[in-house]
């Protein structure tokens, strides 16, 4: 028991003891025995209580097997699944008698079973007129600060309705619903004057009031980092050669996006941060797609989350967490084993899916000192930038190590590679799924074995340069001709990225690398005779490196 930890302990009477409410009673059975110890100034014993208002006195457990049963009796439904249901059960019916209907929310449902002991659901209501707010500002706070259900029609409109859940039972609900509509009542009342108060500044003249607020304390304002986010949109909107009109909105919404923060509904209501950038945005008169970018630069906020739909929402996201990413790594704040305060693992895991979803071909490793060097024109960074690059490889590496073997690709196809690089995600991934397939067909036995004999030799041999007219063997010759005919399609296979074709194209070589094998000895002491075969030898390696390193793979006997 004194092992257990709690973010905020108690301590009760004269003692000693820390725990998250005073104990009063102690119930230990092993079977039908009790297994006897003091604690707390307290013995244990079969004797053990029910709900504080629905039961009346001691409940005697004779056998722990029916611990179950006597607690309900007792109106405390002890197993968490069983009240998570109960609550889903007794929501959904409330939600169909008023023609509603009430949507799965697990995170919701699992905190309300946490809270109650023997719950009971009742429906309650708000003033139709609330309902011009937009639907995250009445969702927010019935969700987040009153743990209530959002109730929608069958068409997804939301309802002048919620859904909330009670301890004990169906005795006095009327006044348990009257207090809670009271209280939404005037959570909805201070959002409509929020709203009202922020509409009458348009969300351009907030963003100067950017500079008084910090982001970090080492890495400048929340102005500093739009100025940032502004830069780092331009350049991706380049590398994706976007027409100048859709660069003019990307950098629109990279100026607006955090002007949302210093908004009364915000400083309120923080989970509505770009929910009501977007709503202001667009009550503003700008773009619909500047709106919605500021709202997707958030996304995805947390695990199964919704990516960016649309173009300059992925931009604009990649921008910013590629922005926080390189400034807090440049700092020092790196996450550890149980910290990560700014949330990087996330961001990180983000970024990530967003290349992968939406196949972006480009360069973070760019993207990153392109944010290395703007950060360096505002604030003093203590890493330099190929540490960075370099620690940020390894975090990138680990996210997408998990995301790859998720979708079910076998840890050393990942592995095989992530070790030729992933700057070009879109394209590791790509790469990732012509191995896999690569790996089932007929000609990958000849790959292998002709990539394993000439990396093994090769593998501290620095160049691929040969000196034609110092081949000796004919077999030499022969493979030298097959090398450079695979190397020119090998080549238009990668320009086109058919990764899968490339390295069936390397399957040509198996035939004249194992003549080359058979005829000539490689390591001998003629030092430019070695180095020619060495380099042929690095020449067939580079090939397939160019997709995957195979001396990664996991090879089976059977295999």
């Amino acid at each position: 028991i004194s092992g257990l930890h709690f973010p905020k302990p108690m301590r009760w009477g004269n003692l000693e003891v820390r725990f998250a409410r005073p104990i009063r009673w102690l119930l230990a059975l092993y079977g039908s025995e009790v297994v006897e110890f003091t604690y707390a100034g307290l013995r244990s014993g079969r004797v053990t209580y029910g709900h504080r208002f629905l039961s009346r006195g001691p409940l005697e457990v004779e056998h722990a097997a029916h611990y179950f049963e006597i607690m309900e009796k007792g109106r405390v439904v002890v197993d968490h699944r069983a009240r998570r249901e109960m609550i889903w059960r007794q929501v959904q019916e409330l939600a169909a008698r008023i023609g509603g209907r009430v949507e799965r929310d697990e995170e919701l449902l699992a905190e309300v079973a946490n809270l109650v002991e023997y719950p009971v659901a009742l429906c309650g209501s708000f003033e139709e007129s609330f309902l011009e707010l937009p639907g995250e500002v009445l969702i927010t706070p019935m969700r987040e600060h009153q743990r209530y259900f959002p109730v929608w029609d069958a068409q997804g409109k939301l309802l002048p309705r919620f859904i909330a859940v009670a301890n004990g039972n169906e005795e006095h609900l009327d006044t348990i619903r009257t207090g809670n509509e009271r209280v939404l009542r005037a959570r909805l009342a201070d959002a409509v004057f929020f709203w009202k108060e922020d509409l009458a500044v348009p969300l351009a003249r907030r963003v100067e009031d950017l500079k008084k607020v910090v982001w970090q304390e080492n890495l400048g304002s929340l102005y500093d980092k739009v100025e940032r986010l502004v830069g780092l949109s331009r350049y991706l909107a380049g590398v994706f050669h976007l027409a100048p009109q859709e660069r003019e909105k990307v950098s629109r919404a990279a100026y607006l996006c955090k002007a949302d923060l210093v908004t009364t509904m915000v400083y309120e209501f923080p989970e509505l941060q770009g929910v009501m950038g977007r709503e202001y945005a667009l009550r503003g008169g700008e773009d619909p797609e500047v709106a919605w970018a500021i709202f997707e630069h958030y996304l995805p906020r947390f695990a199964g989350d919704a990516l960016p739909a649309t173009m300059a929402g992925r931009i604009l996201s990649l921008a910013e967490k590629m922005d926080n990413l390189v400034g807090c790594f440049a700092v020092g704040l790196e996450p550890t084993g149980s910290q990560d305060p700014y949330g990087l693992r996330r961001q990180a895991l983000g970024f990530c899916h967003i290349v992968l979803d939406g196949r972006l071909v480009f360069s973070w490793r760019e993207l990153a000192e392109q944010a290395y060097e703007q950060y360096r024109r505002q604030v003093k960074l203590d890493l330099p930038r190929e540490a960075l690059l370099s620690r940020l490889a390894e975090f990138f590496a680990q996210r997408l190590r998990g995301i790859f073997t998720e979708r079910g690709f076998s840890y050393d196809t990942v592995e095989a590679v992530l070790a030729v690089g992933f700057d070009d995600m879109a394209g590791a991934l790509e790469r990732l799924q012509a191995l896999a397939a690569f790996r089932e067909g007929e000609e990958f036995e000849a790959v292998h074995t002709a990539f394993t004999r000439a990396h093994n030799l090769s593998r501290r041999h620095g160049s691929t340069t040969v000196d034609y007219a110092a081949l000796v063997h004919p077999a030499e010759v022969d493979l030298y001709r097959a090398i450079r005919e695979v190397q020119g399609a090998v080549e238009e296979h990668l320009a086109q990225r058919r990764f899968l074709e490339a390295l069936k194209a390397v399957a040509r070589l198996k035939e004249p690398v194992d003549s080359f094998f058979d005829a000539v000895m490689v390591m001998v002491e003629d030092e430019k005779t070695r180095n020619n075969r060495l380099g042929l030898l690095k020449a067939v390696a580079t090939l397939v490196l160019n997709v995957a390193d195979l001396s990664k793979l996991v090879i089976s006997q059977a295999g």
